[in-house]
């Protein structure tokens, strides 16, 4: 972080102001270690490698944090030369690409692949993830002086009240203890009139859904995996997946149900949907994998259950339908 990032920062027990201690250690214009104090409740909060921490470095989150250590690219447009974070960020956002003089608040922000793209619209972004995954993404964001990394609580964010003009969280509310708390903590850090945009895994209550279940490898498995230590886990998803990548490929030309069968199979297909090369196939086929089978929580939600959340939240201008990650949503917080 930076100094003049401070202002952007509250306590997430009490949201009252920060102050840098006086012996932080400064380096290039930003801490690189240091203490955060709370002016109203005296806690203190540890910055480390540049990065403020809110929470402790082991929690419930610790697979994510080692996924995306290892894999702090593999998702990037700028790694792979292929558009598909950029896509996906405005197509389920449908914000302007210029967003000069606003500030963005990014909820669970992984190795930063979205954080990428919201930097480039000029606005000045706060991205806060639960994981170490905050080292993958300062690594590859935290040299640019619209980005504030911090690692925190989505339940307890470290961050001020009616502040932002934007805010998002993909990939996240699935994956925390209790979905619609989550959800709900979200919208009261935005500005009268700001923009929320969110997504979450789709759970299908039709007969249709319950017979796909039955077929499903996934949560069958999962109950063991996600007990699994993260690296031993990871050796294993890795040699797996590269052992049938072979087999893979050929399932895949199995018309209709080639892709289907692959990941009935643990293996995430992406041929077809987008356009990356053989190596960043297999790479997000790992990663993705392993994304499957290792996070503690992982609870899909219905249209329904995501629409009472935002009627619930009091946003208006609500869209919620199904789409990237299975059910993408948008609101506005009212302006009074």
């Amino acid at each position: 972080m930076r100094p003049e990032h401070l202002d952007l920062l509250a306590c997430p027990q009490c949201r009252s102001d920060l102050r840098l201690h006086p012996d932080a250690l400064i380096a290039d214009g930003r801490v690189e270690t240091g203490r955060l104090e709370c002016t109203r409740c005296h806690q203190h909060f540890p910055i480390q490698r540049f990065i403020p921490r809110f929470v402790p470095s082991e929690n419930y989150a610790a697979g994510f944090g080692f996924e995306w250590l290892q894999h702090a690219r593999t998702q990037y447009d700028s790694y792979t030369g292929v558009p598909v974070s950029e896509k996906r960020f405005f197509e389920e956002t449908r914000w302007p690409r210029q967003l000069h003089g606003e500030r963005i608040l990014e909820v669970g922000c992984g190795s930063g692949r979205f954080t990428e793209q919201a930097a480039r619209t000029g606005a000045m972004i706060v991205s806060i993830d639960y994981s170490v995954a905050v080292e993958a993404c300062y690594a590859s964001n935290g040299h640019l002086p619209n980005v504030l990394v911090a690692q925190g609580d989505i339940y307890r964010l470290p961050v001020r009240h009616d502040f932002f003009d934007r805010l998002f969280c993909f990939g996240v509310l699935q994956h925390t203890p209790r979905p619609a708390e989550a959800f709900l903590a979200l919208p009261p850090h935005l500005k009268p009139g700001g923009w929320l945009a969110v997504d979450v895994y789709k759970r299908n209550d039709t007969l249709r859904g319950h017979i796909g279940k039955l077929f499903g490898t996934k949560y069958f498995v999962r109950p063991l995996t996600r007990r699994m230590a993260p690296e031993r886990l990871y050796r294993c998803v890795n040699t797996y997946v590269r052992t049938m990548w072979p087999l893979a490929r050929l399932i895949h030309r199995i018309p209709k149900i080639g892709r289907w069968l692959n990941w009935r199979l643990l293996i995430a297909d992406y041929r077809d949907v987008y356009p990356l090369s053989e190596k960043h196939l297999l790479e997000w086929a790992i990663l993705d994998t392993f994304d499957m089978l290792s996070p503690r929580y992982d609870f899909p939600q219905t249209l329904e259950t995501v629409r009472q959340w935002f009627a619930q939240a009091g946003l208006i201008e609500v869209d919620v339908h199904f789409g990237y990650n299975g059910i993408e949503g948008r609101g506005r917080r009212p302006l009074s």
